[in-house]
């Protein structure tokens, strides 16, 4: 038995993670959107979808992947507490919970990092949490 050809996760990946995240309501009563793009002028609070970095971990008869998806949320509230409530929900949505991505079985989902940053461009008033979740998946036969 041959197993099937190897197919890429990070596009059903992104689907369903803006499929999850835009289902929420209390993640909607947050943010302006949960964008793949960012218009010019987007109102703050959102969430930009970022890299994924994909890598192989297949198994003697499966085919799998290993990804981090990042995801930046982007505020211009005075500190960091709302950029911050909004990744505390991103983790609470992502982190040890299944998602269902097209072609693909979800195994699991950890939290990996998050960091705060400020955009030193005048007016310098852009709160930036880059925030990154590690995808285990198999294809599915």
């Amino acid at each position: 038995m041959s197993m099937p050809v190897s197919a890429s996760v990070a596009l059903p990946l992104q689907g369903a993670v803006v499929a999850l995240l835009q289902a929420d309501a209390e993640l909607s009563d947050m943010v302006t959107g949960v964008l793949d793009w960012v218009p010019e002028d987007q109102p703050y609070p959102y969430i930009h979808l970022g890299d994924t970095v994909e890598t192989p971990d297949n198994s003697h008869d499966s085919h799998g992947s290993t990804s981090v998806i990042t995801l930046h949320v982007w505020s211009q509230y005075r500190g960091y507490s709302q950029a911050l409530r909004i990744a505390d929900r991103l983790r609470a949505l992502l982190e040890h919970r299944p998602l269902t991505i097209a072609g693909h079985r979800h195994v699991a989902t950890y939290f990996v990092s998050q960091q705060t940053l400020t955009d030193p461009e005048p007016p310098g008033d852009i709160r930036h949490v880059p925030i990154s979740f590690r995808v285990l998946t198999k294809v599915q036969p």
